[in-house]
């Protein structure tokens, strides 16, 4: 009997892929869940699994674009597999089958995503390393390669480079294709430009009864959970317990409908080498501090590594993103489609705060919401957002949940 192997649901928007490269031959063997093949969408590359034991055959080949639902590959769950599938005989591979999809063995043993990138960067694939299977080059190698400064300095030079000293001192240019992920970003940037009604409201949070918190727990916290307390728990928790006060902040809107979440699935944007990405906790509402910690630090670590899944970037309704780490004092956040609210969150500076009668030197960050005007009103924006820094201004609040 065979089994289908088929393109899966690929998270929000996301319609369609590029199959970039084959983990299994056609007549290899596999187990159920065993890794078929690598596919690339806008937001992260993913491996397919099998959904059967049995033995392979392609039906897509390397390179192309596949949609939700297609079929890649077929799994005989009666074949047994063969040692000849990887060695064809002489007399195999002068009569090859007529019938099979797949694309042909190219003489470089490129695929076609990576022949792609070494063809449009003028690259030499003897130059660079691979870490695929038997060493084959993969289009991640090809991309580390690029970004390197060697590797953009190769891509770039002439075959024959005159004396420094004869060369114009004039600035030179580079053209390079937007990934899949940078497009999509693009994409959803001026998509949410035109069709929410966004508006930015700002607080500022003192930050000293955080501060005072860690650093009296910050030992024992990181003794009992094995992760160290950061900030961004505080955050996410003081976010969650607001969002449940104002649902509208963190609803959706489709089409004619408003769509209520009584969850929160909290994004949390991560730069990466390849641009940013917003994995999502889900169920943060019902996660302790210790839990929030180890996810963040999954997710991040993650996402530098490329190795989201498409699950880990799906269903967020509300997002928070941490300028700050970059130095940024003061921003105003896009929103991230369909949601209708996002936490900037800034750099922390020691400011002059009158308390009392005094004045002290506080740490203060500047707080941004950033909102859908079209069904976040600006008194629940405002709310929601002095909430927050009720909470972050009182720790115990948020244990308590008062």
């Amino acid at each position: 009997m065979a089994v289908n192997v088929e393109i899966p649901e690929l998270g929000e928007s996301v319609t369609e892929a590029i199959l970039v490269e084959w983990l299994k031959q056609d007549g290899d063997r596999v187990e159920v869940d065993e890794s078929v093949c690598v596919i690339e969408t806008d937001k992260a590359d993913a491996e397919l699994p099998a959904t059967a034991a049995g033995v392979v055959t392609r039906v897509k080949a390397e390179g192309d674009t596949v949609q939700v639902g297609d079929t890649v590959a077929t799994i005989d769950e009666s074949g047994a597999g063969s040692p000849a599938a990887e060695e064809p005989s002489a007399e195999a591979a002068a009569e090859p089958d007529a019938g099979a999809t797949a694309s042909p063995p190219q003489e470089d043993g490129l695929s076609p995503a990576v022949r792609r990138l070494v063809t449009e960067h003028g690259l030499n694939p003897e130059e660079i390393q691979g870490s695929g299977k038997d060493g084959r080059l993969t289009k991640e190698d090809v991309e580390n390669h690029l970004s390197s400064a060697d590797g953009g300095a190769k891509a770039e030079e002439a075959p024959v480079a005159p004396p420094a000293s004869a060369v114009p001192a004039v600035g030179g240019e580079r053209r390079e294709p937007m990934s899949r992920l940078r497009k999509r970003l693009a994409t959803n940037l001026v998509t949410a430009q035109h069709t929410a009604a966004m508006l930015t409201t700002f607080n500022e949070v003192d930050m000293s009864a955080i501060f005072e918190l860690r650093g009296n727990y910050k030992g024992a916290f990181a003794e009992k959970h094995g992760i160290s307390l950061g900030l961004m728990s505080f955050f996410v928790r003081a976010s969650v317990l607001a969002l449940q006060e104002f649902e509208n902040v963190n609803a959706s809107i489709e089409d004619v409908d408003i769509v209520y979440h009584d969850y929160v699935n909290m994004g949390i944007a991560v730069s990466t080498p390849k641009g940013l990405v917003v994995p999502v906790l889900k169920n943060a509402d019902q996660m302790s501090f210790a839990t929030i910690e180890s996810e963040i630090k999954r997710v991040a670590l993650a996402g530098r590594e490329g190795k989201l899944s498409i699950p880990d970037l799906s269903g967020g309704t509300f997002t928070i993103t941490n300028g700050g780490v970059f130095g940024s004092m003061l921003s105003t956040p896009i929103l991230n489609p369909p949601q209708t609210g996002i936490l900037g969150m800034h750099s922390i500076q020691n400011r002059p705060v009158a308390v009392g009668d005094q004045v002290e030197v506080r740490p203060v960050m500047y707080l941004a919401l950033t909102y859908d005007h079209r069904l976040v009103d600006g008194r629940d924006s405002v709310t929601w957002l002095v909430r927050v820094k009720e909470l972050l201004e009182d720790p115990a609040r948020m244990m308590l949940e008062v």
